[in-house]
């Protein structure tokens, strides 16, 4: 699996359009509608900790795992750039052992998609599970089969930003696993010249029985699915689907 090592320098520059301060009071939003009080709280798969620092920013006591050391140490830096003091994790999903349990995990912007074998989603969901505290809330989205076939697809991307020039290519794999592949060329400006560097990974999109499946197994109760950023029920085009499940 990728180590994001070459995206990890450009990716806050590339999801510019994301705003995470919107996401992060729909999670909460989520919370409260379902009486939970937040606790302490997970951000797995944080990436560059934009979300975590969001949530910070709303009074969670939140930390943050992701198994890329590079896009970590960005999280650190703007962490301290802001003035605060949050704990980061280099760890695997699939294998995070924590230092206590928790009350609340958030796994959002498509991070499970990374995860191409359904063990590995099944071993994620485990440890989730594990280090939840009765009556705790699993919060988590996903990337759509109809994404994956209808707008990720074999498309290629171009962005064009201040900081880099980037060809984003996909390939998609086939009916069967609903995967794609993802290959990204960064061109960043070094005086008169561009540099170039690469990335390539895959995204798996799984359908809401399979997720079922693995939420049951790991003995948390899916309470609802939604359509990202709303309340409303998915539909057959949503693009990104919200998971709420909950430790008995």
């Amino acid at each position: 699996m990728s180590s994001y090592a070459a995206f990890a320098d450009y990716y806050d520059a590339l999801t510019k359009n994301v705003d995470y301060d919107r996401y992060a009071g729909y999670l909460c939003e989520i919370l409260k509608r379902h009486h939970h009080e937040a606790g302490i709280t997970l951000d797995l798969a944080c990436g560059t900790g934009s979300l975590t620092l969001a949530l910070s920013d709303r009074g969670l006591d939140v930390y943050g795992i992701d198994g890329s050391p590079d896009m970590l140490s960005v999280a650190q830096q703007k962490a301290m750039e802001q003035g605060k003091q949050l704990l980061f994790l280099c760890q695997k999903m699939q294998s995070i052992d924590l230092y206590g349990t928790v009350n609340t995990v958030f796994c959002v912007l498509d991070s499970i998609n990374h995860l191409t074998k359904q063990q590995d989603v099944q071993k994620t969901f485990d440890r989730v599970s594990l280090f939840l505290e009765p009556d705790g809330y699993f919060v988590f989205d996903v990337n759509t089969i109809y994404k994956h076939q209808k707008v990720l697809a074999n498309e290629t991307f171009v962005y064009d930003t201040d900081d880099v020039y980037c060809v984003w290519q996909n390939q998609y794999q086939g009916e069967e696993q609903h995967l794609v592949q993802i290959d990204l060329d960064f061109f960043a400006r070094d005086g008169e010249i561009y540099r170039r560097s690469s990335e390539q990974f895959w995204e798996r999109a799984y359908s809401v029985e399979q997720l079922k499946a693995c939420l049951q197994k790991a003995g948390l109760e899916l309470l609802e699915i939604y359509d990202a950023l709303h309340f409303t029920m998915p539909k057959a085009d949503s693009q990104r689907l919200v998971f709420v499940a909950r430790k008995p």
